[in-house]
């Protein structure tokens, strides 16, 4: 995983939980990093799961609500840092459609060992698209929470139903019922 996905989490901690609460999760971990992360720098991904263990240990927060709330955190990162993005897609499907397409691909470009999410989006009717994810990593709940910020940077409403096509979250369809203008 790329060193800007741990220093995104580790800054959404201490600015969520504060300090103190940062080093006991960083304490609490088994990390060949030990918690030092560079943007560009890739990492083992099993330190970012004892990291987010660790702070649902410290919390008593279930993992997959944390997930979700770094899926917040990360999408207004990417908001604030890739403004241009956003403006290129008039909708939240045109946006969630390009993951793949366009955004991935540029990602790859730049970092050519990136293990990305694959991200495909079959809108089912006018009011309902279906987004297949799937990713060795299992970060649904992650991926769920940027989907739904992407229809709220829109102004645009929606209700995401996820079915769990793997028990471990690696293979996931969210249904979307959303607005017309979506």
């Amino acid at each position: 995983m790329k060193g800007v996905v741990f220093n995104e989490f580790l800054e959404m901690v201490e600015s969520k939980y504060g300090l103190t609460k940062l080093d006991q999760v960083i304490e609490g971990s088994d990390l060949k990093s030990k918690g030092i992360y560079t943007s560009i720098g890739n990492y083992e991904s099993h330190e970012f799961f004892q990291l987010i263990g660790s702070l649902s240990k410290h919390t008593s927060i279930p993992t997959e609500d944390l997930l979700y709330d770094y899926g917040n955190h990360f999408f207004a990162f990417l908001a604030k840092t890739y403004p241009q993005i956003f403006q290129l897609y008039k909708t939240p499907l045109a946006l969630l459609k390009s993951v793949d397409e366009h955004i991935h691909l540029q990602v790859r470009k730049i970092y050519p060992d990136a293990r990305l999410p694959s991200i495909t989006v079959n809108e089912k009717s006018r009011k309902v698209a279906e987004i297949k994810y799937t990713s060795n990593r299992g970060l649904y709940k992650f991926a769920e929470a940027l989907i739904s910020k992407t229809f709220d940077h829109y102004d645009r409403k929606c209700k995401i139903t996820t079915e769990m096509l793997s028990p471990d979250g690696k293979n996931v369809i969210f249904l979307i019922e959303h607005d017309e203008t979506s």
